[in-house]
Formats: C-alpha cells, sequence, structure tokens
C-alpha cells in the first residue's frame, strides 16, 4: 500500500493508460480523482477505482478548455483533501500536419499539461513532496513521417518536463515523463489499426523486439514506481517504456 491516504489526479483517466494508471494508485491506497469527457467510461472507470475502497472522485472535463480544467483541478483536491500526485494522460493524437491536427496535439498534448500544472501547483506545494507525472510518447523522441503535429507535441513534453523539474525542485515538487511506445488496450489507437491499417500494425509489431505491443498496466507500473517514495531522488526523466521498440529502428 504504498500510497494509503495519498491524494492522485489522473487527467484523462478514463481508458486506456489513464484508467491503468487510476486503478493502479487505488489499488495501492490511494484516494483517486479522474476525469475525461465520455460520461459513460468515466462513471465505469470511477466505479472500478470505488472498488478498491477508497474515496474516488470523477467528474467530466474537456482538457482543450482552460476554464474546465480551472473548475476541476480545486473540485478533485477539494473531494480528496488535496493534491498528492498529478498524472497529465490525456492526448489528442494529432496526426495531420494541417491545422486540425496541429491545434488537437496543441491545445491538450501541450497546454492541458501547462495548464493542469500550474492549477495543482498550490496543493502539491502544501505537500512538500508532491510528484507529478507526464505521459509523453517515444515518438518524440524520432522524427516522424506519420504524425508529425503528434511527435512535436510529444517531444515538447519531454522537454517541459525537465523544466518543470528544474522550476520545482526547491518546493520539494519531482516531475517525470513516461514515453510509452505502441501499447494495445481494447478500443484504443492500436486495437483500431488492427482492423483498419492492418499493414501498419504488422510492420509495428515487427519492429518491437520482444514481438509484442505493450499493455497499458505495464505503462502504469512506472507511473506508479516515479510517484512513489522508492523515486524519491528521480526528478527531469523520461523514462521509454516500449519493449525496446526505439531499438528496432521506430519512426
Amino acid at each position: 500500500m504504498r500510497f494509503k491516504d495519498r491524494c492522485v489526479v489522473v487527467m484523462g483517466g478514463s481508458r486506456g493508460i489513464g484508467r491503468a494508471i487510476a486503478l493502479g494508485f487505488a489499488a495501492e491506497g490511494a484516494e483517486v480523482a479522474i476525469c475525461a469527457r465520455g460520461a459513460e467510461a468515466l462513471e465505469d472507470a470511477r466505479r472500478d477505482i470505488a472498488a478498491h475502497g477508497h474515496a474516488a472522485f470523477a467528474a467530466p472535463c474537456d482538457l482543450a478548455d482552460a476554464g474546465q480544467i480551472d473548475r476541476f483541478i480545486p473540485e478533485a483536491a477539494g473531494a480528496l483533501g488535496g493534491i498528492d500526485v498529478l498524472v497529465n494522460n490525456a492526448s489528442g493524437f494529432g496526426m495531420t500536419d494541417d491545422e486540425a491536427g496541429w491545434a488537437a496535439s496543441f491545445n491538450i498534448d501541450i497546454m492541458a499539461i501547462v495548464r493542469a500544472s500550474h492549477a495543482a501547483l498550490p496543493f502539491l506545494e502544501a505537500d512538500e513532496g508532491g510528484s507529478i507525472v507526464n505521459i509523453a510518447s517515444i515518438s518524440g523522441l524520432r522524427a516522424s513521417n506519420r504524425s508529425a503535429p503528434y511527435a512535436a507535441a510529444k517531444a515538447a513534453v519531454i522537454n517541459y518536463t525537465a523544466t518543470q523539474a528544474r522550476m520545482f525542485a526547491r518546493q520539494r515538487i519531482r516531475v517525470n515523463a513516461i514515453s510509452p511506445g505502441a501499447i494495445e488496450f481494447p478500443g484504443g489507437v492500436w486495437d483500431r489499426r488492427k482492423h483498419d491499417s492492418p499493414k501498419l500494425y504488422e510492420t509495428t509489431l515487427a519492429s518491437i523486439p520482444f514481438g509484442r505491443f505493450g499493455t497499458a498496466e505495464e505503462v502504469a507500473e512506472v507511473a506508479l514506481f516515479l510517484a512513489s517514495p522508492a523515486a524519491r531522488w528521480v526528478t527531469g526523466q523520461n523514462i521509454a517504456v516500449d519493449g525496446g521498440q526505439l531499438l528496432g529502428g521506430y519512426a
């Protein structure tokens, strides 16, 4: 129970990686708050979090909307009794090199992290031992010929993580990032591509030395480590969780 009585907020926590992270914290004793846009998936996730016997708060929030973030964070802090850990997980998945793709990546992948971190900072400072975990991507570590906005945004997240770590160190707030590789879960990007783009799916699978896609739970386990006392001297780092996909020449 590494997180007994700790208060954790997961932005974008209703499905996939965010849901796995929220459930992981709840399983280890944390009080957990989540937000997302889809009300049904949000309530399903909240119910599963509450099943662990700890406080579970969920509220709709469009992470492209600064006002909704500014509303959600204090609500979550009030419901939980504070914030010890903030996980910034949501993505706009801007894949197309056009105005729509860049707007989605900028507003959610970058600015939602900026806004949520700013809003949570007074609560994290009060704890004097808080932690922020930003979810980036291995796409941010290489040039991309398929998803320019997404890759550029994730590169910015990795850089901003290091900047946050330096800025917040005096408040004893640690900030780290995780860069997942190809992660497959029901309804996720790679689950859809298995049917919609089978050639891309198989090519990507072949690029992973371990011969399989990753799971949301494998990303969650690293998030829990980074937010735990076991990582108390780790800050400003980015950890690739990709089964060696970068080693296989992923681009």
